[in-house]
């Protein structure tokens, strides 16, 4: 055994709500976790500027800051916390060997994957901007809709999540403009009938979007172009909801993790446990629905029991 491998009780691959929650069940179980941040430290959170839904933050809390605090309590409780980001994996084996910045190699008890998921945006300069900004560019109207509240909004996108959030946004805002690429939806029948019954959503089909307007801070408005006759127009709007989808970031576990046809971890259903014994999951790499920091936590502690409970009966 080369002097570069590191043995581990339990890995946590990832951080964010279900990484951190993970880090504080299994640091107090003294199971002795290692966590590696990834190449987003905090995870989806550290973009998000007011978080006012998460359980106990009575004014609310930003979620780099709430990151930090979770960070923190989980290393109160002896979690090691490191930089680095796993570039392979090999599951085959009863011991789970882990690489880290293609260069240390780590064989592990168990594992605990909580890479999270990565929204899709159109890649538009403006777009990234306010994105950064935080400034009216949003992936996630279940999170951001109520800083919208009474004001007039686009999303883009033609699939059922797109719709859900329509119709969401609909039950919030005075207007929802929605921009679909094509001449056609790509959500069920049942999605699309309900957006285009709902009064306070206009649908806007063949149209693309080809820049976010605003003072360099806030967002006003959306240009969009129409594709059958050329003209631009330009849509008030104080927010722009992107709904293409996420990827999951699970692609160096494809060889020996069962995933769907998207890219999620498939897990069996009431437990984190995946199909290799002894590697768990928790937060965005499984769910497609929620996609919540409090569902994200919840499978994180979900995670940890698991694990003990694996180390229990190997003992």
């Amino acid at each position: 055994m080369s002097d570069t491998i590191e043995i581990i009780k339990c890995l946590i691959i990832g951080s964010g709500p279900a990484g951190y929650t993970a880090a504080i069940y299994a640091a107090r179980a003294n199971m002795n976790p290692v966590l590696y941040q990834g190449m987003q430290p905090g995870g989806q959170l550290t973009t998000t500027n007011e978080v006012e839904n998460f359980p106990g933050y009575v004014d609310g809390v930003t979620g780099p800051e709430m990151m930090i605090q979770l960070q923190e309590q989980a290393k109160r409780f002896g979690a090691d916390i490191r930089d680095g980001w796993a570039t392979k994996v090999d599951f085959s084996g009863d011991i789970h060997i882990v690489w880290i910045n293609d260069s240390i190699e780590l064989h592990c008890e168990t594992v605990i994957i909580s890479t999270g998921a990565s929204a899709k945006y159109l890649g538009l300069p403006s777009e990234q901007h306010y994105l950064q900004m935080g400034g009216g560019v949003s992936a996630c109207a279940v999170c951001d809709g109520f800083f919208y509240r009474d004001q007039e909004v686009v999303i883009v996108g033609a699939g059922d999540s797109a719709c859900e959030e329509a119709h969401y946004l609909s039950k919030l805002c005075k207007k929802v403009t929605m921009l679909v690429r094509s001449e056609k939806f790509r959500a069920s029948k049942i999605m699309e009938q309900r957006v285009r019954k709902t009064e306070n959503i206009e649908i806007l089909m063949h149209h693309d979007t080809v820049e976010v307007v605003g003072d360099n801070q806030v967002v006003h408005g959306i240009k969009a172009l129409n594709k059958q006759n050329g003209e631009v127009i330009e849509i008030p709007a104080a927010g722009f909801f992107v709904a293409i989808g996420h990827k999951p970031n699970t692609d160096i576990f494809k060889d020996y993790i069962t995933l769907d046809e998207i890219g999620y971890i498939v897990n069996t259903p009431g437990t984190s446990n995946t199909n290799v014994p002894g590697v768990f999951v928790a937060g965005d790499a499984a769910d497609h629905v929620y996609r919540q920091a409090i569902t994200a936590a919840g499978t994180g502690c979900m995670a940890a029991l698991d694990a003990e409970r694996y180390l229990a009966s190997k003992q």
